[in-house]
């Protein structure tokens, strides 16, 4: 059966969030290419309207195309990557061209986690062509007893903060409706692990506990003074990244982690905001916690079934990715990439965003990125 016999993907059926049951099977076509022309043409929905309509179980004219683009937006358009991670306007023109080349959805301020760290004064390395670094060997927080004197930044004190915020403005202002605008917060974990130092803070969920909450209770209240000042300036939606939630047990998520993320979803969603929430890593273990945030759209990386995602989150939640960055999308063939989105949207079902499971590595073949950008159009 062909691609174009999908029944719950036919043209004009709705594509609705299911309330109970799980995914739908889907039957794969052995001959997507036919309808790639055809099915392009028939796009009229812009990407703001798409992903949107996605996370609201609206219909819509085909699948969202929403790949994390960072250093590849930057060699894409020739520019340095510490100058896109310290310079808003650089960010932005990298991420119109990535956005308008591959006519990929949204529009993204992330650049490096060392954001709101740096502007609480932690000690941050920049590169010439590389995403800074903070340096854990003189962590901010190497002394437990600083968080007493530590203050909130101001997001619009001129610091890396503001930077992202105007980033987020400046997009708003190119792309206006035609584009989601997305900007970016880390979570409660990995902001802790900047300041704290990733070793440092992994021991102290086993020997201070107390001092984690309190630290959590800090960068809960700076995370969504950030949010707040780019839901002003124009976000559509807040990515949240927690990579090194990854590392930590099932018992210590539930118990320390999971508190503070469902505080910053619900703080954001108060705002008038919506949440993308990105996990680097293997989250297996924390799956099923993950789909109880109330996150619009949740990402997946490649060690992460699909398939299991969805049993543990239900039909409702809003999947993507998990395509593996490297050995398919960067190592592998046009073909290679056309199997592996089919696969993981199969495993989906409906409410499912096309992107690999991480950000797309720098010098990715243009034509195994178009081919994804294909498959969801033509879906």
């Amino acid at each position: 059966m062909g691609l174009e016999r999908y029944q719950y993907l036919s043209k004009g059926r709705p594509r609705t969030r299911e309330k109970t049951g799980g995914a739908p099977a889907i039957q794969l076509g052995k001959d997507v290419r036919s309808r790639h022309s055809r099915s392009e043409e028939d796009s009229n929905m812009n990407g703001l309207e798409r992903v949107l309509n996605t996370i609201e179980g609206k219909p819509t004219d085909s699948l969202p195309f929403m790949p994390i683009t960072m250093m590849f937006a930057a060699g894409l358009t020739g520019e340095k990557y510490g100058d896109y991670a310290r310079d808003h306007r650089v960010l932005a023109r990298c991420q119109l061209h990535v956005a308008e080349t591959f006519d990929i959805d949204h529009v993204s301020t992330i650049s490096d986690p060392a954001r709101e760290a740096s502007d609480c004064g932690a000690r941050v390395v920049y590169f010439e062509d590389q995403p800074p670094a903070i340096d854990e060997s003189h962590a901010l927080l190497h002394d437990k007893k600083s968080l007493a004197r530590l203050k909130v930044p101001d997001p619009l004190g001129g610091g890396r903060m503001q930077d992202r915020v105007e980033g987020v403005a400046l997009l708003k202002d190119k792309v206006k409706n035609d584009k989601l605008v997305e900007g970016w917060v880390e979570g409660p974990c990995a902001e802790a692990a900047d300041l704290r130092g990733i070793n440092t803070i992994l021991l102290d969920f086993y020997d201070d506990p107390g001092f984690v909450r309190d630290l959590f209770e800090f960068i809960l209240e700076m995370e969504l003074c950030f949010a707040k000042a780019q839901i002003e300036a124009g976000a559509d939606i807040i990515g949240m990244g927690d990579a090194a939630a990854s590392l930590v047990g099932k018992k210590f998520y539930q118990d320390l982690i999971w508190p503070y993320e469902k505080k910053l979803v619900d703080g954001i969603h108060a705002m008038g905001g919506r949440v993308r929430l990105h996990i680097c890593g293997n989250t297996r273990h924390l799956s099923e916690g993950i789909g109880r945030l109330g996150c619009e759209i949740v990402d997946l990386d490649y060690l992460n079934p699909v398939s299991e995602a969805r049993d543990r989150m239900g039909p409702g939640q809003v999947l993507l990715g998990n395509i593996d960055p490297v050995s398919v999308l960067r190592n592998g063939t046009p073909d290679f990439v056309l199997r592996e989105t089919e696969r993981c949207h199969k495993e989906s079902g409906p409410n499912y965003v096309v992107s690999a499971g991480c950000e797309v590595p720098r010098d990715t073949p243009h034509e195994n990125l178009h081919e994804m950008r294909r498959y969801a159009r033509c879906n």
